[in-house]
């Protein structure tokens, strides 16, 4: 027992210790992970651990993302993205195989040594990638959907690469990976004992396969509803959290025994239960779990480099490396380009899609066990695998910092001449800014719109409306606009830093402008305060206090007391809004600020006092001694947000 706990403490203590450190330097959370597994390697060599064995467990995680990630996309969707993840996906697979085939027999490997090689690195870090983009919000953009069509065709062309990689075994070959090649032929023979398809002929495993997938299809669309109802009624969040992962764990399992990626079963699964009624419930109860298993998957990446090896070969392992990442980031700006992505978006999917994935490390244990692939050069390529997984990030790093700008710049340059001068200039044009336009409008005021989303004015223009692309917090911008004399300047963009620094760059060389500044938050009314604007409207708080509002009467108050709760809390917020911006100081927490921390003590005390002291307009209407208290709570519990 004491052997377990400790393992669990060093590889729980190594993440915490170094993921944060790289998330603080924008590293990303998987660059963490497989810093924290380099860092624990000694240690794990001295307790003897078997990093190989925890590694097949820690892959389950990725298994869990699929699932995760099916739940995310609707078949419709998926049928909508054929084109891509047949035509972009397929032309990355075979253009990489390919290439990396022909060098490796220009190096003297035999063809079929060859093929399985181009096979392995063809495939790109599913886990990697998807976890970076979505933790850099990129996920949504056209580089992100492409990654996620490539990926996705990769996953799915794994069964084929386990079907083909059989018939290239060389009988001379015998024997695995130093790491235990007795232990896989064991686990080999272990699962072809449990396997559903050992023994059949061709069409009888096809059979079986089909009724396998069949089963996954029928049972989410059919039987999970009803079995999770049934969970659901004994009300024990353990019990329906031990049910997500038995229909995760069975799905897996039904796969494996019919000799099929169960991280595709369980995509399939995904997408199945895509428009469920429990799909929020089950990401909720499997998210935690993905995320322990994929940091841990990590980890023994990092913990599972051969280091003597390496730099017995460095500068081979090395070129070897970075040649495999020239050449895949080509193929795939190649392929990319020809499917009409451009820009950063380009750059995003060839640098982010360059590295070798997760699932080479199973096919070349899976090739050594098959006689494809000589140990020796699997032990190598497993290190060219872990290597360019490891640089990833840094991939990442030159996309966000120095490619991605100089696109950023180029747009800005290209921003539309502004042919008229109005009074009042509206910086962004999304769902705030898009209403106050209206509303001027159609009172009879002119306005000069600017926003710096192509796709929204291209939308805005089909409409007859006169709107100019660019990006209004450039200095040059704003002066083509007119604003040295215009008298109102609208600021509903998007960012609270872009929001707060137009703020104070008005403030300080445009003071006649009325400046009216969307906030993001509570903090972010103080921010804009002390940048100098002095007309903030919160995005949410009119929103929230008709919620608040709809919920009293829900609960059956009257419209009228709703109504003068609603208003009450509304002054007195306001009031305690300004009082307390000037003792708001954005360089220190506001729970580490003595004077914000008294005041915002004094003035929920006098929150009770105001409501307490409040006249109604009839007896029916009055608020009880119970009503009151309830909204001192309400504001007490939630005194610096909203």
């Amino acid at each position: 027992m004491t052997d377990y706990l400790l393992l669990i403490f060093i590889f729980l203590f190594a993440g915490v210790v170094a993921v944060p450190i790289a998330s603080h330097f924008k590293l990303g959370s998987v660059l963490g992970y497989l810093i924290a597994g380099i860092a624990i390697s000694p240690v794990l060599s001295v307790l003897l651990v078997d990093v190989e064995s925890l590694q097949h467990i820690a892959e389950f995680g990725v298994v869990m993302m699929l699932f995760l990630v099916g739940l995310e996309l609707e078949p419709r969707l998926l049928w909508q993205m054929r084109s891509r993840l047949l035509g972009l996906g397929g032309f990355q697979v075979l253009l990489t195989t390919g290439l990396v085939m022909g060098v490796a027999m220009l190096i003297g490997q035999p063809w079929t040594v060859a093929l399985a090689i181009g096979l392995v690195f063809s495939l790109s870090s599913t886990a990697i990638v998807l976890q970076t983009l979505n933790e850099k919000g990129l996920m949504k953009s056209d580089g992100g959907k492409g990654s996620f069509s490539v990926l996705l065709f990769q996953d799915i062309a794994v069964i084929p690469m386990l079907a083909l990689l059989p018939l290239l075994a060389l009988p001379s070959l015998s024997g695995g990976l130093d790491h235990g090649a007795a232990a896989i032929g064991e686990t080999a023979g272990h699962d072809a004992g449990l396997s559903l398809v050992a023994g059949l002929n061709a069409w009888q495993t096809a059979l079986v396969t089909i009724a396998a997938i069949a089963a996954v299809i029928f049972g989410g669309s059919r039987l999970t509803a009803p079995l999770f109802r049934y969970i659901a009624s004994a009300r024990l969040r353990e019990l329906f959290t031990a049910s997500a992962l038995l229909l995760i764990v069975s799905i897996a399992l039904l796969m494996s025994l019919v000799g099929l990626s169960p991280a595709l079963g369980t995509f399939l699964a995904g997408v199945v239960l895509a428009n469920s009624e429990y799909r929020h419930e089950l990401e909720s109860d499997i998210d935690p779990f993905k995320g322990l298993l994929l940091g841990l998957f990590f980890m023994t990446v990092g913990a599972g480099i051969n280091f003597a090896l390496l730099f017995d070969n460095l500068g081979v392992i090395l070129a070897l490396t970075i040649g495999l990442i020239l050449l895949k980031a080509a193929v795939i700006f190649v392929v990319a380009r020809f499917f009409e992505l451009r820009g950063a978006n380009l750059w995003l999917i060839s640098l982010g899609l360059a590295q070798a994935g997760e699932f080479g490390f199973v096919l070349l244990s899976f090739t050594v066990a098959s006689n494809v692939i000589p140990n020796a050069i699997a032990e190598q390529l497993l290190l060219i695998v872990a290597l360019s997984m490891l640089l990833t990030p840094l991939l990442f790093i030159i996309y966000e910092r120095i490619i991605a700008p100089r696109y950023q710049a180029k747009i800005n340059r290209e921003a539309d001449p502004i042919d008229q001068h109005c009074k009042v200039i509206i910086a962004g044009h999304g769902r705030v800014g898009g209403i106050a336009n209206r509303m001027l409008r159609g009172a009879g005021f002119d306005t000069t719109v600017i926003d710096f989303s192509s796709s929204n004015l291209e939308m805005l223009r089909a409409f007859n409306m006169k709107v100019y692309y660019g990006d209004a917090t450039r200095p040059d911008l704003l002066h083509a606009a007119g604003i040295d004399s215009a008298d109102i300047l609208v600021i509903a963009i998007d960012g609270k830093e872009h929001i707060t620094e137009l703020v104070r760059y008005m403030a300080k060389t445009h003071p006649h402008v009325h400046l009216i500044a969307r906030a993001v938050d509570r903090h972010h009314v103080y921010d804009l305060w002390a940048a100098g604007c002095r007309d903030i409207v919160r995005e949410t708080f009119d929103s929230s206090l008709r919620i608040g509002r709809s919920a009293l009467i829900a609960l059956g108050q009257s419209e009228a007391k709703a109504q003068q709760v609603s208003s009450l809390f509304e002054k007195v917020d306001r009031r305690f809004m300004r009082e307390l911006a000037d003792l708001y100081d954005p360089e220190v927490p506001p729970h580490q600020n003595p004077a914000y921390v008294s005041k915002v003590i004094e003035l929920n005390e006098e929150w009770a006092r105001q409501i307490k002291a409040k006249t109604f307009t009839s007896k029916d209407d009055e608020l009880s001694e119970e009503d009151i208290e309830k909204l001192g709570d309400i504001y007490l519990s939630n005194p610096t947000n909203g």
